[in-house]
């Protein structure tokens, strides 16, 4: 049953009176160590992975995408065991943490982590891990790994990292509840993954061309406009509030415009171009830096204009569907496109004249492009449905961990 318990001031906050607070140091087999610096050689699965810096989130997962392979005669040393942990010593990724997971394999971590062997007698490894997730954590490793240009922290520093300690009984219980919250949120993020790879193979088969299909000109059927040159406007003009929000090239996710973290301009730099005020239904194209991410305008709550950086698109005749074409845009019939016309070059910049070249197939009915639209339409509304379950999922772990870790809420 969940209970309650009276709080005490410690000198690292409000604490259950029953708690410890005790240097992470004291909780370990040994003192920690550093790991390998070994040569990466290509990945095989009849060696043991290269644990790296880079191989790890910001949420203490493994990401098991470019990984590369260990053969040293020397590495068995540094192979990662249960209730180990290991975390970042220098760099960007300072104090990022990893605890080891036996399904992950035969891992041995390289030079730039530090393994802790935590002493499972007197803490539960996981609690451990998890206090290393919390903002109380990150404001440490801030703190304490800022004293030069490049960011470090030692081993020395880490055993004196204070942690708040109950009971094990009610560490294992925390850890588990925490645990539960994990697996919830990887079952979400695998499903995720499961649906667009079902709407990317839905994509090719609804947009590969028919016999009663036509191949249409962009430039013939599409107005295609953007800001001439940047008319003086700079980031200086960009502000945090407004009336009148501004699209740049970094507001484009997962196909659409990321309100939230929109730019607003001035009224002036509104009216200043009638061809690029924003409506339902356009579609968006980045032209600059990372050239051809697209974003369909679904909603908009306020005027909206573009930056120099991004295009915008919009059917010349009514025979035209734009979300269709914004889905050829997101299919393998545009990324062919640009591969050609950037082919054995450095191209930064998606010039108007090429693009007015690209050719699509497109359904003669304007009911069939309606359909092909409207059924990964409602593919992209479950979608976004299930991030922001996704979302919520974190957010609700991230309040369990405040209570839990503080001792705020009791389970023992």
């Amino acid at each position: 049953m969940v209970k309650e318990n009276k709080m005490v001031q410690t000198e690292i906050g409000l604490l259950p009176e029953d708690w410890e607070i005790v240097d992470l140091g004291s909780i370990l087999l040994s003192n920690p160590d550093y790991g390998i610096n070994a040569s990466a050689v290509k990945y095989s699965d009849t060696l043991p992975t290269y644990l790296r810096i880079t191989d790890i989130d910001d949420g203490g997962n493994f990401i098991k995408d470019n990984l590369s392979s260990v053969n040293d005669v020397n590495s068995e040393k540094y192979y990662l065991s249960k209730d180990e942990i290991v975390f970042a010593r220098t760099g960007a990724s300072v104090g990022k943490t990893y605890l080891y997971k036996e399904n992950d394999g035969k891992l041995v971590f390289a030079g730039f982590l530090i393994r802790l062997k935590v002493n499972t007698k007197e803490a539960d490894s996981k609690f451990i891990f998890y206090n290393t997730q919390t903002t109380y954590y990150k404001n440490w490793i801030i703190s304490n790994s800022m004293r030069s240009g490049q960011p470090g922290i030692n081993s020395n520093e880490i055993k004196g990292f204070q942690i708040p300690l109950p009971p094990l009984p009610e560490q294992e219980a925390i850890a588990e509840a925490l645990s539960d919250a994990d697996a919830w949120i990887a079952s979400l993020e695998q499903l995720i993954d499961k649906k667009r790879l079902i709407k990317q193979g839905a994509m090719h088969e609804l947009l590969t061309p028919k016999e009663d299909w036509e191949v249409k000109n962009l430039g013939e059927n599409f107005v295609l406009k953007a800001r001439i040159g940047w008319q003086g406007l700079t980031t200086s003009e960009y502000k945090t509030t407004g009336d009148y929000y501004l699209i740049t090239g970094t507001d484009f996710k997962n196909g659409f415009i990321d309100w939230d973290n929109c730019v607003f301009v001035e009224k002036i730099r509104f009216d200043q171009d009638r061809n690029i005020q924003i409506k339902i239904d356009d579609v968006l194209i980045t032209k600059d830096g990372t050239i051809g991410k697209v974003a369909y305008v679904d909603k908009m709550s306020k005027p909206t204009t573009l930056n120099s950086g991004v295009f915008v698109a919009r059917p010349k005749y009514t025979n035209l569907s734009s979300r269709f074409f914004y889905y050829i845009l997101m299919s393998f019939h545009f990324d062919e496109f640009l591969n050609r016309i950037t082919a054995g070059s450095t191209i930064i910049h998606l010039y108007q004249k090429d693009f007015v070249g690209f050719n699509f197939p497109c359904p003669k009915s304007l009911f069939e492009q309606n359909r092909i639209a409207t059924i990964l339409s409602d593919m992209d509304a479950e979608l976004d449905a299930l991030e922001a379950q996704l979302g919520k999922a974190r957010k609700v772990k991230q309040g369990m961990m405040q209570e839990l870790l503080t001792g705020r809420v009791r389970l023992v």
